[in-house]
């Protein structure tokens, strides 16, 4: 096993451990329940930053609990959610190009084409945006298979 396959099936195990489920059809990521660990996504689209949601405004769509930093936020993501739900259901872009699944972390995310990406670590998300397109176009291929299709 090389060591990048070796990496990636820890990532996997790690991932899978922390997750406490995914909704049937392995869109959402949920950890602790909440979907990508309870950060606010719409706030990576008009803050540029990841930012902590809150109980007090949370909305629950595709069997996850996400959380936002505002009423606003939520109104947002309530009127438009494919628009600002993360792409591959909150799990790893740069896993889901190589076929795998893997956790993530709010600090390593990017928005391409008004599409928001998470990855495992700031590191992973370095290697995936050495060729973003690529990286994309494969995990695109991959995603439906991941979780059984």
């Amino acid at each position: 096993m090389t060591h990048t396959r070796w990496w990636m099936a820890l990532a996997l195990a790690i991932g899978l451990a922390w997750s406490l489920g995914a909704a049937a059809d392995g869109r959402i990521f949920t950890r602790d329940g909440l979907a990508i660990g309870g950060t606010d996504p719409v706030a990576y689209f008009t803050q540029g930053e990841p930012v902590a949601g809150s109980p007090e405004f949370q909305w629950v769509w595709h069997e996850a609990t996400w959380q936002f930093a505002s009423a606003e936020h939520r109104d947002l993501f309530q009127a438009d959610p494919e628009a600002y739900a993360p792409q591959y259901g909150g799990w790893c872009a740069w896993a889901a190009a190589n076929g795998e699944a893997a956790s993530t972390v709010p600090e390593a995310w990017k928005i391409v084409d008004d599409r928001l990406y998470l990855n495992y670590s700031k590191w992973i998300q370095w290697r995936w945006e050495r060729d973003i397109p690529g990286k994309i176009e494969a995990a695109d291929a991959h995603w439906p298979d991941i979780f059984g299709g």
